[in-house]
């Protein structure tokens, strides 16, 4: 379930989407994505979407000039990056709870390796592809470097679109490196494709030397630095929702809808819009109202709950007597509508008890009496 958001950064701001798990979050993970990409990539929403099925919320987001955030691309930075995560971080904080995890792709993962420190609640760092330094990027567009050091600036082609590089970013860059992983004192999952053409196997040897334990290494076999390949993303995503599950506070583990009696039913906010999570004392789920009357038809609307609540008393109590009665009953089918086509649920009911042999109780009469 993906919920649209936006948060200040400097004097923009970023867009982002919250992806929340239909029970309670057992945590929440921040995604930083990759240079010029954005928070729709595929390694970002397949990963966001397994660690989402593991029960964690993740917040993924687009850095300043790019996607859907505001600002110009050409007026940032790995400076101005830093200080967009730290925003995320605290949006989560503010509005959910604080990232336990931080997950960073290429640049991104050399982003939050830098800013992970910085942040108390975090208790483990995953880096996905990412250069010991931020300066590496640089090869990226290196033919263009003269120009900028001449001109002060230059458009650049990366990935098929133009970007403008500054000087102050080929500057910026140049002041950050992995010496300050460490005194990191987080937890790390380090992946990387021995094959990687865009940032090379060496700067994730760099990057797990200068780390300090607990430190992980899970090589990323055949696959490229994008993780353009489902099955590729797929298993970095499964691999980090294991990796990661000991680090979410039991606290927040525990806090699920146990605390609940059997027979109650609380219906609580799952956006602030529409969406209602609802909860019973040993299970969750999502009620919703359509996209056409506001909001996010991320599950049945309230006269659909009644109606299946109707409906499966109606087919539960036929099978139970049924069972009871030895009824050669093969299958049960309960079809309603509200408000649209008008069904004689009684009609229903008899053709049911006469394929059984007798007339239903529900019906006519009481159980004693029945055939």
């Amino acid at each position: 379930m993906s919920i649209n958001v936006t948060f200040p950064s400097q004097e923009h701001m970023l867009s982002g989407s919250l992806t929340l798990p239909v029970q309670r979050p057992c945590g929440y993970a921040l995604f930083a994505h990759c240079f010029t990409c954005g928070k729709n990539s595929v390694a970002a929403r397949r990963i966001t979407d397994a660690l989402s099925a593991h029960g964690v919320g993740v917040l993924r987001f687009d850095f300043t000039g790019l996607g859907d955030s505001e600002g110009e691309f050409g007026n940032t930075n790995f400076s101005s990056n830093l200080d967009d995560l730290k925003a995320a971080v605290s949006f989560l904080r503010e509005h959910y709870q604080a990232p336990q995890l931080l997950i960073g792709h290429s640049l991104g993962g050399t982003a939050v390796l830098a800013m992970a420190a910085q942040e108390p609640e975090v208790k483990a760092v995953v880096s996905i592809g990412a250069p010991f330094s931020a300066g590496h990027v640089v090869h990226n567009f290196e033919q263009a470097v003269q120009t900028i050091a001449r001109a002060g600036e230059a458009t650049v082609d990366l990935g098929g679109r133009p970007f403008t590089i500054k000087q102050q970013f080929l500057e910026d860059v140049a002041h950050f490196d992995g010496r300050q992983l460490a005194g990191m004192k987080k937890a790390l999952l380090l992946m990387h494709a021995p094959t990687d053409r865009i940032v090379a196997i060496d700067e994730a040897e760099k990057i797990y030397h200068a780390a300090k334990h607990p430190k992980s290494f899970v090589s990323l076999d055949k696959a490229d630095h994008l993780l353009t390949k489902p099955a590729d993303a797929e298993y970095v995503a499964d691999t980090i929702a294991a990796w990661s599950r000991r680090f979410w506070s039991s606290a927040v583990i525990e806090d699920t809808p146990s605390a609940l009696e059997k027979g109650q039913v609380e219906v609580a906010e799952f956006d602030h819009v529409l969406t209602q999570r609802v909860s019973s004392a040993a299970h969750q789920w999502i009620m919703d109202e359509p996209v056409a009357l506001g909001g996010g038809d991320r599950g049945p609307d309230p006269y659909e709950h009644l109606l299946a609540a109707l409906g499966g008393c109606t087919a539960m109590t036929l099978r139970l007597y049924a069972t009871r009665k030895q009824w050669p009953l093969t299958h049960v089918e309960v079809r309603q509508a509200h408000g649209i086509t008008p069904i004689e649920s009684d009609t229903i009911i008899d053709e049911v008890c006469h394929e059984a042999g007798g007339i239903c109780p529900m019906c006519k009469q009481e159980l004693d009496h029945a055939p």
